[in-house]
């Protein structure tokens, strides 16, 4: 009982500092997704064995060049680029394992593209179309949320089928159904509330964070398990570390963000 009492007042600390700071300033949002993305950096470092202070100076950055400044359109469409390459090729490494020793270069490439890729565009997601929009980050949140908790709940009540056991025995193909199901029945719901985006482009919002969300989840899954650990830390108690509530949208707002910017544009 004690457990889960801690389980529960350390996520309902979490989620409210995040919504708490989305809906105040552009900046005062930044700031805490900075800090809080520096805490996902150090616990990743610690999974892939990297020691140095480099990373921590290339978010800072990357998040004042492409966060705060806004330095150019065209640059962060090129680190987009590359952070979506990057992601990709961790997709397939999760399908089609690579037995080769991951290099210095590879862990880096890794670090700068998929943890602080991650990182900034999840700052740069509530101001895609250049003005800040506390309502779509905290809506992409809650698809997330939702996601991962309607994944659990259908895939313990009915999940029979292994999505990919090797990396994590407990997930089901069942549970990611679920999950999807309802995070589209929630986008809807969120499209008459807030009115920000269309009905077919909040689906497609949906679908991505609960597709790539869920490979993000499973991504972290391989890294933990290759470092032979549990949790990524132990930063909220009951949860574990940072990096492991933040997994699914550092993966998957690159993502999302491209499709925003492109499907805006679509008739």
């Amino acid at each position: 009982m004690r457990e889960v009492l801690i389980r529960a007042l350390s996520g309902i600390l979490y989620v409210a500092l995040l919504l708490l700071a989305i809906f105040s300033l552009e900046h005062i949002y930044l700031v805490l997704f900075l800090i809080f993305g520096g805490l996902c950096l150090y616990e990743f470092l610690k999974l892939i064995g990297i020691r140095s202070l480099l990373p921590y100076l290339l978010l800072l950055v990357a998040t004042a060049v492409f966060c705060y400044y806004k330095w150019s359109p065209n640059a962060t469409l090129i680190f987009l680029a590359l952070t979506i390459t990057v992601n990709s090729y961790l997709i397939k490494n999760l399908i089609r394992p690579s037995q080769r020793y991951i290099t210095v270069a590879q862990k880096y490439g890794y670090t700068v593209f998929y943890i602080i890729g991650g990182i900034v565009f999840t700052i740069l997601l509530p101001s895609y179309r250049g003005e800040y929009t506390s309502y779509l980050v905290a809506s992409v949140f809650a698809l997330i949320w939702i996601n991962d908790t309607f994944a659990f709940i259908v895939g313990k009540s009915i999940g029979k089928h292994k999505l990919l056991e090797r990396i994590s025995p407990k997930k089901t193909i069942e549970g990611f159904l679920g999950g999807l199901f309802f995070a589209c029945v929630a986008s809807v719901f969120i499209y008459q509330f807030t009115g920000l985006l269309s009905l077919s482009l909040w689906l497609t919002v949906a679908a991505t964070t609960s597709i790539f969300g869920t490979l993000g989840d499973l991504i972290q899954s391989q890294l933990k398990r290759q470092a032979g650990v549990k949790d990524s830390g132990q930063l909220m108690p009951g949860h574990g570390g940072l990096y492991d509530r933040l997994d699914s949208i550092l993966f998957a707002s690159p993502f999302i963000y491209l499709f925003l910017i492109i499907l805006e544009y679509v008739p």
